[in-house]
């Protein structure tokens, strides 16, 4: 009959610090994946597959926040990842956000499959490679439209600067004329003063020039 061994506090000791060593591996791992993720795409951010339902969404957010929390972990890249993972959480729960990226998901898949001359009954879709490839497609597709939508954004900006330039020279132009006005009244009395001195002048002048009679 075989004693079952008893576990000294040194054995357990060391099994605790294994643990713990193991978790913040696992905690580190999480953290560096994230990091190194397409940002662009919020399920690559979540480790999610395209198309899962919002339980789904909010139960990995759950898991992934408490792994890597930043009181949960010395990690220094912690408050980076977990900042990461909440604005990926945040945009997939947004409706208009997650349609447009589903969108670009989608056209990533279709130009594949165009490009390389396939049906969406293709035996290739179903393999490995083509899920890599897909992935990597869809960066494309995601960048692409970042552009477009930086580049909207500045002409946007641009159209407001000449707007808003436009705006404030005809505030000056109006500010310019009420100044004017302004002067042009205070003055008034001024110029009236000076017609009256200049009439007097011209009266005393014909005194002068008229002969006496007789």
């Amino acid at each position: 009959m075989t004693v079952p061994a008893i576990k000294t506090d040194d054995d357990v000791d060391a099994l605790e610090a294994l643990e713990t060593e193991e978790k913040e591996f696992t905690k580190d791992a999480e953290i560096d994946r994230i990091l190194k993720a397409f940002r662009l795409d919020a399920y690559a951010v979540l480790d999610l597959q395209p198309g899962v339902p919002d339980s789904d969404i909010k139960k990995c957010y759950r898991v992934k926040s408490l792994l890597i929390h930043p009181d949960k972990t010395k990690n220094p890249s912690a408050p980076d990842a977990f900042d990461r993972l909440k604005k990926a959480q945040t945009e997939l729960m947004d409706e208009k956000y997650r349609e447009r990226l589903d969108e670009a998901i989608a056209d990533a898949r279709m130009l594949l499959i165009r490009e390389n001359v396939w049906t969406v009954d293709s035996e290739e879709l179903r393999t490995e490679k083509f899920k890599k490839d897909w992935r990597e497609k869809a960066k494309m597709v995601l960048i692409d439209n970042e552009h477009r939508r930086r580049r909207q954004v500045k002409a946007q900006m641009q159209e407001e600067g000449r707007e808003q330039k436009k705006v404030d020279e005809e505030v000056e132009a109006r500010k310019r004329k009420r100044d004017h006005e302004k002067d042009w009244e205070s003055t008034r009395e001024q110029r009236i003063g000076s017609w009256r001195d200049f009439q007097k002048g011209g009266e005393k002048k014909k005194k002068k020039k008229a002969k006496p009679i007789g």
